[in-house]
């Protein structure tokens, strides 16, 4: 049974998972002002929801990640399901009490955005796990089946939600979230046996962990500066196609592009390894992300700026599979969730400050100077991906 299980492949297995997830995430992300405006809440009031959220979130990754590193710790995918069970609870609970209480309402939204963010990493690392198992997995292909499902979710749960309004994303969430369970009862996982000496050197404490990784602490750096800019970017897009003499049509057209444009990358990435080391990947992704943002910056018009979209295959759509390989590459067994939460927490802090910085900067001095900002960020980023990124062992990419 084990040597069945070992030999096939669970790709198909592992992106009902990421499909799951990103369906998941397009429903709470992506209707989170649907659903909290229709419940009483101001723009400014979910702007400090979303930022609460995710600092919460950036606490709890490592944290949580470094108890699962344990030898001890029930297996990745025992903590992911307790995850999703509390995130099926939240659900239930908020169509249950749908427009009852204001503050209980934002409570529970935190709260399911926070389990949103935090899960993130461990399923990364459920996959990357099961491929250093030996067993066959294509981590890319299913990757892109998430952005695939993404997609779909967004725009079924636009034309449901204009129709049966606001209360259709709390249901979506609670049955994308036992749908979630299931998918990940059926994945065949179990927990790698660390071995002794590998365990004395596992560093639970931050402080040990970035003395140990020390180069990777300057990789993280830089990958909160690439995704501010991204957040920057993909949080105010329909003030940046006005600004381009565009307007709501025009912002999903947009959207659709960049969703659809990342996917051979995601895809392919598999193959794009048999040409490179996944550390040359994520070095040059950085550089896309930045001329992404100067593309963005000097669009003088939405034709143009459609164009610019395209960079989107080297920008995210790399990132997204290449970090993961990168830090499944430089860590040691015994610390390649912690790194996988890390890698993750900065996309969150990117997006805590992106929803603080970015309204600010446009109502302070307009769309060009939070491009201007998302430039300079993305490229300090990419010199910091340039030079601290190390070369990976070929023998884990």
């Amino acid at each position: 049974m084990t040597n069945t299980v070992k030999n096939s492949n669970l790709t198909l297995r592992y992106s009902f998972i990421q499909g799951f997830y990103w369906m998941n995430f397009s429903a709470i992300m992506g209707f989170a002002s649907l659903y909290l405006l229709d419940s009483g809440f101001t723009n400014t009031e979910i702007g400090m929801i979303m930022a609460v959220a995710g600092i919460i979130s950036a606490i709890l990754q490592p944290v949580i990640a470094g108890y699962a590193d344990r030898p001890s710790s029930p297996s990745l995918k025992k903590i992911v399901l307790v995850l999703i069970l509390f995130q099926l609870i939240l659900g239930l609970l908020m169509l249950l009490s749908f427009r009852k209480t204001i503050f209980f309402t934002g409570l529970l939204y935190g709260s399911t955005i926070t389990l949103l963010q935090l899960l993130n990493p461990f399923i990364n690392s459920l996959g990357m796990e099961s491929i250093n198992q030996g067993k066959r997995l294509n981590f890319g292909a299913a990757r892109g089946m998430g952005s695939v499902a993404y997609a779909i979710m967004s725009y079924l749960l636009g034309a449901i939600a204009e129709k049966a309004g606001a209360v259709s994303v709390p249901f979506s969430i609670s049955v994308l979230s036992l749908a979630f369970v299931g998918a990940l009862i059926l994945f065949p996982f179990r927990k790698t046996e660390v071995s002794v000496s590998a365990q004395r050197t596992a560093t639970s404490n931050p402080l040990a962990f970035f003395v140990k990784y020390k180069r990777f602490a300057i990789v993280l750096i830089g990958c909160i500066f690439i995704y501010l800019s991204h957040v920057l970017l993909n949080s105010f897009t329909f003030q940046i196609v006005e600004s381009k003499g565009g307007g709501s049509a025009e912002m999903g057209t947009s959207m659709a592009i960049a969703a659809l444009i990342e996917l051979p990358t995601l895809f392919l990435f598999t193959f794009m390894l048999k040409k490179a080391a996944c550390h040359f990947w994520f070095r040059i992704c950085g550089i896309f992300f930045m001329l992404k943002s100067l593309g963005t910056l000097f669009a003088p018009n939405i034709p143009v700026f459609y164009g610019v979209q395209f960079l989107q295959m080297l920008g995210w759509g790399l990132i997204a599979v290449s970090s993961v390989y990168y830090v499944n590459s430089i860590m040691e067994e015994q610390d390649a969730i912690k790194g996988q939460a890390y890698i993750t927490m900065t996309y969150t802090l990117g997006s805590v400050l992106g929803a603080l910085l970015g309204g600010a900067l446009i109502d302070a001095a307009g769309v060009n100077a939070m491009l201007i900002f998302a430039t300079v960020s993305a490229f300090i980023g990419m010199i910091i991906l340039l030079f601290a990124t190390e070369r990976t062992n070929s023998s884990r990419t």
